[in-house]
């Protein structure tokens, strides 16, 4: 709790133990399970990562969080984390798992045992403190078919939310029409979609093609995919067909939406025309009215940004336990929330940001 403001942290990560999936994974796919050199059967699973870059970042992470060298991220490290931070409820994606649906050119059924083998795993790190550590669950793009049976089931786990990549799968946008069943259930259910980015990924990602270090990938992939996912979903009549859908986009920061919604209106005016048949109003009012976006702690603008757009849409996430906040190695190995936002805003405004918003975005009582 944050100066008597209560905290939902909406985009918390685990890291899951290399381990688990051999426990995880139903016996046809055991084979399957990664490596401890981060490949599926001899193909790597992360694209143009080097060596330099996982060794850097493996000593961030473990000098950032000193406990974890001892047992990895357990579900006691996080709460332990939590509270140190003053967060009530922590909505936790995926670290590897982002990474492993991410391989295009992985067997849509080998996919879906991850799914499942992931899906299953998550449940038993919450279950200890479900009120607390909820669950984000994952689906197989790979196979639209399995989407909605598995978005059932995580369903009934009581979760609220599901995790999707922004960029295309198999050659399929978010809003190609293989996945309108996904939408409409997800709509039907309450169930809120989290649209989160990685890096290294081995599907087409904005900058790959172009660039190598981590530096320029992360420098594209994060925001520049979410542009693109928001202009799929809204171009594509996703947003129109379903107003009930609830759509987050996570850890791209949030500077480029005024310009983005900007740019899409004014296309919109000039080519309406086009897409009328499918989007019926400006795309800025399609965001306002069913998406919502998290900022970065070190955002300068935030208050120019809640000019420009509102605080209504507006969500905090902690981004724990990855590491690239932090400033210098002398920075806590968890966020200062009192700091990144004590006198920068008033309460009202902060109160929607750390719970009013997230909870409304999530489905849970306030």
């Amino acid at each position: 709790m944050l100066k008597n403001h209560r905290i939902i942290d909406t985009d918390a990560h685990v890291f899951e133990p290399l381990d688990m999936w051999g426990e995880y994974l139903e016996p046809a796919y055991k084979s399957f399970a990664p490596s401890s050199d981060m490949k599926i059967q001899g193909e790597p699973i992360y694209a143009k990562v080097s060596p330099e870059v996982i060794a850097h970042w493996t000593k961030q992470i473990l000098t950032a969080h000193p406990q974890a060298r001892l047992n990895g991220f357990t579900d006691r490290l996080h709460l332990t984390s939590m509270e140190k931070m003053g967060i009530d409820v922590s909505f936790l994606y995926p670290t590897l798992g982002l990474a492993i649906q991410s391989i295009d050119t992985m067997n849509p059924q080998v996919a879906g045992a991850f799914t499942r083998a992931y899906n299953n795993w998550l449940r038993d790190f919450c279950s200890d403190a479900p009120q607390q550590l909820q669950g984000i669950g994952v689906v197989n793009r790979h196979d639209p078919a399995e989407m909605v049976p598995e978005l059932r089931r995580i369903a009934k786990f009581g979760w609220t939310a599901i995790c999707l990549r922004p960029n295309p799968v198999k050659g399929r946008l978010l809003s190609d029409p293989a996945y309108e069943p996904f939408w409409q259930e997800c709509e039907e259910l309450g169930i809120a979609v989290g649209i989160h980015e990685g890096t290294h990924s081995r599907i087409p990602s904005t900058g790959a093609e172009r660039f190598n270090t981590r530096f320029a990938l992360r420098t594209c992939s994060h925001p520049m995919e979410q542009m693109m996912a928001m202009l799929a979903l809204i171009e594509g009549g996703v947003l129109e067909r379903h107003p009930k859908l609830k759509v987050g986009f996570m850890e791209s920061g949030c500077g480029w939406l005024p310009y983005w919604l900007w740019r899409m209106d004014e296309e919109y005016e000039c080519h309406y025309w086009e897409v009328k048949d499918r989007v019926k109003m400006k795309p800025s009012e399609y965001f306002r009215r069913q998406c919502f976006i998290t900022f970065e702690p070190s955002e300068p603008y935030l208050d120019r940004i809640i000019e420009d757009v509102g605080v209504d849409n507006l969500l905090f996430g902690s981004d724990y336990p990855h590491v690239h906040w932090q400033i210098d190695a002398d920075a806590p190995g968890v966020l200062d929330i009192d700091r990144v936002l004590r006198d920068r805003l008033p309460s009202a405004t902060v109160q929607k940001i750390l719970w009013d918003n997230p909870a409304r975005f999530y489905g849970i009582e306030k």
